[in-house]
Formats: structure tokens, C-alpha cells, sequence
């Protein structure tokens, strides 16, 4: 079995594969004064639940966009699964060439889903990829269709923008993240929900439309959504044609398997 652990700035994923199947998967609140320790207790927990033998813990991938818990997980692992994780670098270890510069800045999770999302629907194609994933922030990475991850677009993600409009506008109160009845809202309440539910959609209409016009065949380019409200907004919008909600698991379950066949 593969252990895949991808730490983000809101939340740390686990996933659990059996061979290419992803059999169990968690997510735990990133906290970055958390200790090896306390992370270990959590996910062997977690594994002793699901009836998983450590001991069957063949590999552990790792990818980190918190600098922090990079160390702290690393010796988790060692500590409690008694191996040393691959750690994925956007510069050397993906196995997809990276034209970011540098290619260092790029997050390690980007170039991930830019590997499954390549794999999934971009090898047998020949076509442009582009990924949305709605996480702390919005990100939008371009695939050239010979497998280079090319770049992309970082935007503030919704939850960041709904708490900047709650705390600094004094008169409006904190509102759930939620579609409207209608684009004109009647209340103060679904205003605010309208311009944040579809000003984001249609914040990503127009960045993947204007993606497409500058990448070749970009006619052609497939979009895929992830992360946390990648199915309610792409249910919204004709622009995206696919979400894979463990896009970035599958990513780090590939890379790993790439270094296991040299």
C-alpha cells in the first residue's frame, strides 16, 4: 500500500492506495504548530479505524505547500511508519518539465494535479489542460499538449474573499458560501452570496476562456475542476468538462510510481 499526503494551507489530504485503487482517504485541519508526534497519533489512529496495518505501508509520497510542516511530517513518517517519504519537488522529482521560473516558486501540488490531470486525459489526446482547483486560494495551471506544465493564473479563493468583504465592510454580516436563488438578490445576504457564488463563476469563465486563446490548440484544451467547490461551480458553467475531486492523490500516486520504475 501507498500512503499520499498532500498539505495544503487549509487542510493536510491523506489517501490510502491499494495498487491504483484509492481506498481510504481523510483530511485534517493544517495547523502548523503541530508536532511529528501529534501528527503520528492522528494518522495511525485514523489507520486503525480503517482496519490498515501499518506494517503494509509499503511507500509514502509527501507533497507540502507549508514550509513548517514540511520537516514535521517527513518525521512523522520515519518516526511512526519507520520510512522515509518521497518528497515531491516541482524542480526535479515530478517527472513533468516545468517552464515556471523559477521552477522552484511553482506549489508542489499544482505540478501534481498538472501530472494526473496529463495522465487522465491529456497523453491520449494530444490536448491542453487546464486545472482549476478551488482551495485556499484559486488556481488555474496550463498543460501544453506535450505534457509541460506551462504556468497558470493564483487568484484569492472564495472563502478568502468572502472573510475580507465580512471584515471590512462594517455593515455586512458573514455569509454562507452558497448559490442564490437569483443573480439579484433581494436581501443583503444573497447579494453577497451572488457576488461571490457567480462573480467566482464567472471569474473563471473568463480566465480559461483567455487561457485558451494563448495556449496552442487551445480550442481544444479540456478544463478539470478540483478541490473543495469544484462540484457546485462547475455545475454552473459549460467551461469545465470534468471534476476529478482526488485529482492531487492521484498525482502523488503516480509520481510515486514513476520513481518505483526508475
Amino acid at each position: 500500500m501507498l500512503l499520499a499526503i498532500d498539505v495544503g494551507n487549509t487542510n493536510i489530504v491523506l489517501g490510502v492506495f491499494d495498487g491504483d485503487r484509492l481506498t481510504e482517504s481523510w483530511r485534517l485541519v493544517t495547523m502548523r504548530e503541530r508536532t511529528a508526534d501529534e501528527l503520528g497519533i492522528l494518522v495511525t489512529h485514523l489507520c486503525e479505524r480503517s482496519r490498515i496495518d501499518l506494517a503494509s505501508v509499503e511507500g509514502i509520497i509527501l507533497s507540502s505547500v507549508v514550509p513548517p510542516l514540511t520537516r514535521t511530517l517527513e518525521e512523522m513518517c520515519e518516526r511512526y511508519f519507520g520510512k522515509r517519504p518521497l518528497t515531491v519537488d516541482p524542480a526535479s522529482n515530478t517527472g513533468m518539465p516545468v517552464l515556471y521560473r523559477p521552477a522552484s516558486d511553482v506549489g508542489a501540488d499544482r505540478v501534481v494535479n498538472a501530472v494526473a490531470a496529463y495522465e487522465i486525459f491529456g497523453r491520449q489526446t494530444a490536448s491542453p489542460l487546464i486545472v482549476v482547483d478551488f482551495g485556499t486560494a484559486t488556481t488555474f495551471d496550463a498543460i501544453s499538449k506535450r505534457g509541460e506544465y506551462l504556468g497558470g493564473v493564483i487568484c484569492p479563493g472564495i472563502g478568502i474573499s468572502a472573510d475580507a468583504l465580512f471584515q471590512r465592510a462594517a455593515r455586512l454580516p458573514r455569509v454562507d458560501v452558497r448559490k442564490p436563488p437569483s443573480v439579484i438578490g433581494q436581501t443583503t445576504v444573497t447579494s453577497m452570496q451572488s457576488g461571490l457564488f457567480f462573480g467566482y463563476v464567472a471569474l473563471v469563465e473568463g480566465l480559461v476562456v483567455r487561457m485558451r486563446l494563448e495556449l496552442e490548440d487551445g480550442e481544444r484544451a479540456i478544463c478539470i475542476a478540483t478541490g473543495g467547490m469544484a462540484d457546485v461551480l462547475a455545475g454552473e458553467t459549460t467551461v469545465i468538462q470534468r471534476v476529478e475531486p482526488d485529482l492531487t492523490l492521484q498525482g502523488l500516486r503516480m509520481i510515486w510510481q514513476r520513481h518505483q520504475h526508475g
